[in-house]
């Protein structure tokens, strides 16, 4: 273990966040480059960790071969493993802790090698792919993670060889490079959009088995059960889309119903706790009161409801 692994790619507290054209070499105003370098040979000269940092104009993608990342994009952060590429717009603050001996390309370039002469896909490509920092996960099995690796490890020999400055070749395989990743980048947001639809299906079904079952006071088991899921998994779904548990969830809607009940019905509160599927008046009012901080009959006082003259205990 390197001495910095105890370190995280959290942003230590400073007047200015650092902004580079490479790590460790100062910007350019105005500056024009493309540049290709294996992770190793300048991440092994700092520990293995690029702290966090800025670049200006400049785009760049980290490809990971092999090894893993501890990843800070803004404020968010992950840890990566390979095959993956990682996505760093202008201006986005970024930071990794890579793995020792990780194997991977990184690349950095100005617009202008991608989007001058006549290629506008190209150039179409480009914007979507760098519209917002992004981490592309594969698997090593996927045969386009392999051609993308075949790119960068091309990308990389061409870049180093003595007539790079003058040859077209590195330019058209960092086209090929950021082409292949738009297309990726474009199927993983179809693919997130339609996890997000199947997602709030999922919800929708669950409110509305509340819907019809709340006053049965279902156990949290058997909504999960007619919805094919774990309670874990239940809770997690309820929590992404409303940030309570799936219980609190139904408590809500029985409260609710508690409250139109009270003003609008004409009863005791004990015939409406039997109504509303407590068999205990007294824990109907516990219940009540706990959730809205003041008894049934109260709350029906204080807004304007039916006299209640029957009481719960």
């Amino acid at each position: 273990m390197t001495k910095s692994a105890s370190r995280s790619t959290a942003p230590r507290r400073a007047t200015t966040i650092p902004h580079f054209a490479l790590y460790g070499e100062a910007a350019v105003a105005g500056q024009d480059l493309l540049h290709v370098e294996d992770v190793e040979s300048r991440s092994a000269r700092y520990a293995w960790e690029i702290e966090p940092h800025v670049h200006h104009g400049l785009y760049q993608v980290v490809w990971l071969h092999q090894g893993s990342a501890q990843v800070l994009l803004d404020e968010h952060r992950d840890t990566v493993a390979a095959p993956a590429a990682l996505v760093v717009p202008p201006g986005v603050v970024h930071g990794f802790r890579f793995a020792p001996q990780t194997d991977g390309v990184v690349l950095t370039l100005s617009a202008r090698f991608l989007l001058e002469g006549e290629f506008q896909s190209v150039g179409e490509a480009f914007r979507a792919l760098f519209l917002s920092p992004d981490v592309i996960r594969l698997t090593p099995e996927d045969s386009t993670g392999q051609r993308l690796s075949a790119l960068f490890r091309s990308l990389l020999a061409e870049f180093k060889m003595p007539d790079a400055a003058g040859a077209p070749v590195t330019v058209w395989l960092a086209r090929a490079v950021v082409w292949r990743l738009s297309q990726l980048s474009a199927q993983g947001q179809l693919a997130r959009g339609q996890r997000r639809q199947n997602h709030q299906a999922l919800f929708t079904r669950f409110v509305l088995l509340v819907e019809q079952h709340f006053l049965e006071h279902w156990p949290l088991e058997r909504y999960a059960s007619r919805l094919g899921l774990s309670t874990a998994r239940l809770n997690r779904l309820v929590r992404s889309e409303r940030s309570i548990s799936a219980l609190e969830l139904i408590h809500e809607r029985l409260t609710r119903e508690a409250c139109r009940r009270l003003i609008y019905i004409a009863a005791p509160a004990a015939r409406l706790a039997t109504e509303l599927g407590f068999d205990d008046p007294a824990y109907f009012s516990r219940f009540f009161k706990r959730r809205m901080g003041v008894s049934p009959q109260s709350y029906r006082a204080a807004h304007g409801g039916n006299s209640d003259h029957a009481r719960t205990n």
